[in-house]
């Protein structure tokens, strides 16, 4: 079966201070696709704990490292910042760019909202926007992206504004958390937007910490929700993410890589409730879920398999086997032991309770 990334693999290709870039190779792809990896980023993406402005922050060294590698040469002409509310606020673009001495210009707004109903998303819904197109404008934009719906909803617009007010957008700078269907999103709006704009540039997508994949079905689990939850099967994790998670290997089985990022800062009850609900019915179903199944889920193919094989299927051919050895050596490990999901499950409740109680209202 023919996965998406088949034939791609992660180049190392810069280190700025504690951050790691590596870049998607892959002849198929006309815009640029790049891994981020440093200490927040891990922190954030391992870790429901991280909650309000920490959110923010714990992506800042890893921005201004990507901007970095993009402008080598320093600052190169002006930037604009497109958020879109709410998730947007959540990467630190404008910081950013001030430590650097890029010049922002101006400030676009949109509003697009996912319409759910029953976990289930039903539509989208634009309720706010605030554009001023210029010409040959940057855009640069964080943003989750998950099936891209709601980012291809708010580019459309854009563009479509630009358009009539006889401006134009040069290139596009794109943060995500996020996965593989922001690339085939990317690849046709870059077709799109070189038909609306003459000497439009393309994209530049950063993801952090890996180029990550939606969940299909609810899961081994059950639990997990389609085409919101993200996990890292055919997806390319970096390999510090990887390390970073066994050294913490309860947060190998949490839910997703990263809950709804709006109401981690925005709405801090309501992400904590979602985070219960799901190690809460970890631990009801622990004796029905196989552990090991659901390990080979999380970590993202079947193992165990040998060190060649694992090094291909998760995207690491290029990189040096001296990084990457130990990994896997770890990773193999895990499918010998037993793991106890009720235990595992109490430990997070337990955890996420003691903060949980300091947001709850009386």
């Amino acid at each position: 079966m023919t996965k998406f990334l088949d034939g791609t693999y992660l180049r190392h290709a810069g280190v700025y201070g504690k951050t790691n870039i590596y870049e998607l190779e892959a002849s198929r792809f006309k815009n640029r696709y790049f891994v981020v990896t440093g200490p927040g980023s891990r922190h954030l993406l391992s870790s429901p704990e991280v909650i309000g402005f920490p959110c923010y922050s714990a992506l800042l060294d890893e921005t201004v490292a990507a901007l970095r590698h993009l402008f080598p040469s320093g600052p190169s002409g002006d930037i604009d910042i497109l958020t879109i509310l709410r998730g947007g606020l959540n990467y630190p673009l404008e910081e950013a760019c001030s430590r650097l001495g890029i010049r922002v210009r101006d400030i676009h707004f949109v509003s697009c909202e996912r319409v759910i109903e029953n976990h289930v998303i039903t539509g989208l819904d634009i309720r706010y926007e605030k554009v001023t197109p210029g010409p040959g404008r940057i855009l640069a934009i964080g943003d989750i992206l998950a099936t891209g719906d709601t980012f291809r909803m708010c580019m459309d617009q854009v563009a479509e504004l630009f358009k009539e007010a006889e401006g134009s957008i040069k290139r596009i700078i794109m943060f995500t958390i996020g996965g593989t269907r922001a690339i085939s999103l990317m690849e046709d709006m870059r077709r799109k937007f070189s038909g609306m704009f003459p000497g439009f540039e393309g994209f530049d997508c950063i993801f952090y910490e890996g180029i990550f994949t939606v969940y299909e079905s609810t899961g081994v689990s059950g639990i997990n929700v389609p085409d919101i939850d993200f996990g890292w099967k055919d997806g390319a994790v970096s390999p510090e993410f990887r390390a970073y998670s066994l050294d913490r290997p309860d947060s190998i089985f949490e839910k997703c890589i990263i809950y709804d990022g709006g109401a981690r800062r925005y709405e801090i009850p309501l992400h904590f409730q979602e985070v219960l609900e799901y190690w809460e019915g970890i631990r009801d179903r622990a004796s029905s879920i196989d552990p090991v199944a659901l390990l080979k889920e999380k970590l993202g193919y079947d193992g165990p398999v040998p060190f060649e094989e694992w090094k291909s299927l998760l995207h690491l051919d290029k990189l040096a086997d001296s990084e990457l050895a130990g990994i896997w050596s770890r990773e193999q490990a895990l499918f010998e032991g037993g793991t106890d999901l009720a235990a595992v499950a109490r430990r997070r409740i337990a955890g996420i309770n003691s903060i949980k109680k300091l947001y709850e209202t009386h």
